[in-house]
């Protein structure tokens, strides 16, 4: 009777654990096929979207992002905090793009922290951005601005519980990206002044070579210090049933206007206007669209080339839209991608005021007696305090991988030509950049831009980390970019079109193409004579065309604004040529000589003997070619046709023994006929470009494809160079 109760017992647990088994098994079964692993092996990707309305629950509020410190009664339009959950199976990623102005890493860190005691995402799989709305209450102290504690206290915890939100929204799901240039869209902000024309900083030194929004076609300037990041990118999530669940979308355009009304600004009508266009609230009318900040810091939409556009924020916003639609229709969606992403801090020292100025910072901000500051000085004066007790910052970097598409988060206001270095050296096909992600650290300026100061360099907590802090910014993103990719950098490739491959058959001893991005070297095509650029030019930005590149790629110059380019050429002698082509920006009759283009010197250079080739201001040949050999003005001789402002030329300068030839623009006849009776010997090595050997009368435009040739250059060879450069591909 015992063993008969024993063998029942035995068999009824056994039959119970068989059957826990068989109800685990399928819960596994079933986790799994909801983290990625499905039936029959197949992996399913799932993604989750929610957008948590972050409006300002009382008013006033606070308003930043100005100089000075502004308060809002009431809302134009709500602001959200728009969230994105993607998961693979294995890892899962939060990106969230916030309608504010700037996020400050304090406040991020406690968000992240609520958002993973709701959700258990890791705080590190958390990627939340401003999209720099100027119209917003504000969260972190800037310039005359200080914080709305109600509000921000508020803010961190609705982001998180949108994340949150997000995840329990996860379902399989199907995604897709896409990047199109839009380069009608955006447009540098930042231009350089005229040599002439240099402003005072706020401390009262003449330091402003560039002038951020300078207004329309101000004749103070000379043309924009930077290139675009056109890259409109576009993140899509569909359900497997092809219903648009979310599209991420990511451009490079400062924000449109800045109101003392709360507004998230043209990112949430862009949001608006491309639901709209693809039919995603006729299908799903819980679809979220978000606009992330791109690379912006130095670009806006207004075209300061031209005269002003009076469009409205509205038909920007949905003329922006539709240029998204139309790539969005191409799209092509994955039912599964991989999810990577890594996270890295970076220390960086700030550029803090020396005794002198934390001096006078004290004596002007001593004034303020408890009050916010206003003007200029005060502004500066206490944000000199301010830095002064933090000389140092943590900047937290991120590298999200998403099939072949990477995405590079960085807390700063990023020039257009940094977001366009990490795009280019990018291991993965397609990239963009969110900045204002992760914190809010200032302006990032590239070191070659510091030299032409502005607003974007003046020490403030908007702008105060080392002049290095750009590159090592871009170093240590593209570092996380080949972690996520598991592969390394692309090289950036140079690309040779007609008027190359015309030159260089023409075997010059150096050619430099001037197409740099960034560094001090300036390459030379034949590998033997590398050039030196100094301090006061600006790089990347648009050359001559169409036959200088490949096709679909843009040819590239510097702009020289105070600064050259030096080379040492040995063995050149009485007999030798040069060739390049010049876009002159000053007009000319600001100086006695609006410029010079190219210089070689003869002895040690202390004195202007040798051969210069410029242009002619009030003092002799306005607007016309100008051809130097010494200091008096005989030694002077001058062509006959102008030299139009705005306009790339061709010229080139031949030397056989004493006579000197320069042609202008392909013209087999000679534009000047000199002679010097000052020999080169073949140590007279030195060569400029930019400027004078003394640097006097540097020049102020655009200077490229240089070659020099240990040769006479025939007039022959000459036309067909510009032939080749004009000629339709």
């Amino acid at each position: 009777m015992e063993i008969r109760c024993t063998s029942h017992a035995r068999n009824y647990e056994q039959r119970r654990m068989f059957f826990v088994f068989l109800g685990s098994l399928s819960f596994l079964l079933a986790l799994f096929n909801a983290d990625g692993i499905a039936g029959e092996g197949r992996k399913v990707f799932r993604a989750g979207a929610f957008a948590i309305d972050i409006s300002p629950p009382q008013y006033p509020v606070k308003v930043n992002c100005l100089f000075s410190e502004r308060e809002a009664v009431r809302a134009e339009d709500l602001l959200h905090a728009r969230c994105l959950v993607l998961d693979d199976g294995t890892s899962k990623v939060a990106i969230v793009i916030v309608d504010n102005c700037m996020l400050p890493r304090e406040l991020l860190d406690k968000s992240k922290e609520l958002a993973y005691q709701m959700s258990k995402i890791p705080t590190d799989r958390m990627l939340i951005s401003a999209t720099h709305t100027h119209s917003a209450p504000a969260v972190m102290g800037c310039l005359g601005s200080g914080v709305d504690l109600g509000y921000s206290q508020f803010l961190a915890v609705r982001i998180a519980e949108g994340i949150t939100r997000a995840m329990k929204n996860l379902a399989p799901a199907r995604i897709g990206w896409t990047q199109v240039n839009d380069f009608e869209h955006t447009h540098c902000r930042r231009w350089i002044l005229r040599p002439d024309k240099i402003a005072n900083d706020p401390f009262g030194q003449p330091t402003a070579r560039a002038k951020m929004h300078p207004g329309h076609q101000n004749p103070d300037t000379v043309g924009p210090s930077g290139p675009v990041d056109p890259g409109l990118s576009l993140l899509s999530v569909q359900s497997t049933d092809g219903r648009p669940v979310a599209v991420f979308a990511n451009y490079s355009m400062h924000y449109y206007r800045s109101t003392p009304i709360v507004s998230a600004d043209y990112f949430a009508r862009f949001a608006y206007y491309l639901a709209q266009q693809i039919g995603a609230n006729d299908t799903n009318p819980s679809f979220v669209a978000a606009m992330s900040q791109g690379t912006s810091g130095d670009l806006q939409w207004y075209d300061y080339g031209r005269p002003r556009n009076h469009t409205s924020i509205e038909a920007y916003s949905e003329s922006v839209a539709q240029v998204a639609t139309n790539a969005y229709k191409e799209i092509q969606y994955h039912d599964w991608v991989p999810l990577a992403m890594q996270e890295r801090t970076l220390t960086l020292r700030r550029r803090v005021p020396d005794e002198q100025r934390l001096a006078w910072a004290r004596s002007i901000f001593s004034g303020t007696e408890g009050r916010p500051p206003e003007g200029m000085q005060e502004i500066y004066a206490r944000e000199q305090i301010l830095i002064s007790q933090q000389p140092s910052r943590e900047l937290k970097l991120q590298a999200i991988r998403i099939g072949e598409l990477g995405i590079a988060a960085i807390p700063n206001e990023v020039y257009g030509i940094t977001g366009v270095k990490i795009k280019e050296q990018s291991p993965l096909s397609t990239t963009f950049n969110i900045t204002l992600a992760n914190g809010a650290e200032g302006y990032i300026p590239p070191p070659e831009q510091h030299k032409l100061g502005g607003y974007t360099t003046w020490e403030a907590r908007t702008a105060s980390l080392e002049v290095e802090a750009e590159p090592k910014i871009v170093d240590t993103l593209l570092s996380l970019l080949e972690e996520v990719a598991e592969k390394p950098r692309r090289k950036p490739v140079v690309s040779h079109g007609r008027y190359a491959e015309l030159v260089l058959a023409s075997n010059p001893v150096a050619y430099w193409r001037l197409g740099e991005v960034s560094g001090r070297v300036a390459t030379d095509e034949t590998n033997h004579h590398p050039g030196s650029y100094e301090d006061g030019i600006a790089f990347y930005l648009g050359g001559p065309s169409p036959n200088f590149s490949a096709q679909k790629t843009i040819n590239r110059a510097p702009h020289f604004a105070g600064g050259r380019m030096s080379a040492n050429v040995r063995d050149l002698g009485d007999t030798y040529s040069v060739e390049l082509w010049f876009w002159n920006g000053l007009p000319n009759e600001v100086r006695g000589i609006t410029g010079f283009v190219f210089s070689r010197e003869i002895g040690d250079g202390r004195e202007a003997i040798g051969d210069h080739l410029g242009i002619g201001g009030s003092d002799a040949a306005t607007g016309k070619l100008l051809l130097m050999t010494g200091k008096e003005e005989t030694d002077i001789s001058a062509g006959t046709n102008p030299i139009q402002p705005n306009i790339w030329n061709y010229a080139v300068l031949v030397r056989d023994g004493n006579k000197i030839n320069v042609y202008l623009n392909g013209n087999t006849t000679p534009e000047i006929t000199g002679e010097s009776n000052v020999p080169f010997t073949s140590n007279d090595s030195q060569l400029f470009l930019g400027g004078r050997n003394d640097n006097v009368a540097n020049f102020a435009g655009k200077i490229d494809e240089v070659a020099v040739y240990n040769r006479v250059l025939t007039a022959d060879e000459i036309k067909k160079h510009y032939a080749g450069a004009i000629r339709a591909p």
